[in-house]
């Protein structure tokens, strides 16, 4: 498997939706107006290791950047279909610049409190088998939206579902929202498409 050095390089061009992958947020983020309401309060405390049922999760950063590109790169075909929509993420030239950037970018948006994406590794830390997103709503009415995927060969041993419902019951106990969007999950997708056209 490819290993990444770390470096500086172009973000990929992905299909901007909320969920995605810092690569394809940047537009996104840099319209939002300066004077925009902080995401989460100044007195919550993010957090940042959490102990889930067989699995963890940590902040994506640099030093998950070679657990994160060995787990998407795995399942190609299997997260275009399911988490991005689009064969423009992940896709088989992925460099390692751009690998290094996503993980760049998600670490500094997480610093800034203003998104927050986690690895969801093996409780040894040794594999992500998916990532888990939280993010501010493009769609008036709700507080945050959250996505996730997992691997192919996760999701066909079902932790797919299983992730799901323990995150719904996480984001619910432990983060100061009062509306969640599920995209593709508790919103169909093309309900959730025509909410964000604008």
């Amino acid at each position: 498997m490819k290993r990444i050095m770390p470096g500086a390089g172009l973000a990929l061009a992905m299909l901007a939706m909320g969920g995605a992958p810092a690569m394809a947020q940047g537009a996104a983020a840099a319209e939002a107006p300066a004077e925009a309401a902080p995401f989460v309060p100044a007195d919550f405390e993010v957090p940042t290791l959490i102990e889930g049922p067989g699995f963890k999760l940590v902040p994506l950063g640099p030093d998950l950047v070679n657990l994160d590109f060995d787990a998407y790169m795995s399942s190609i075909e299997h997260l275009q279909q399911t988490f991005s929509r689009s064969a423009s993420w992940p896709h088989a030239n992925i460099s390692d610049a751009d690998a290094m950037l996503d993980m760049e970018t998600e670490a500094a948006r997480f610093e800034k409190r203003e998104s927050f994406a986690y690895g969801v590794l093996t409780p040894d830390g040794t594999r992500e088998m998916g990532s888990f997103y939280v993010r501010p709503s493009p769609v008036p009415g709700y507080d945050a939206v959250v996505s996730m995927w997992v691997t192919k060969a996760d999701y066909d041993a079902g932790f797919d579902a299983e992730l799901y419902k323990w995150g719904q019951e996480w984001v619910a106990q432990q983060w100061p929202f009062a509306k969640v969007a599920y995209p593709g999950r508790a919103i169909d997708w093309e309900t959730w498409d025509a909410l964000t056209v604008r």
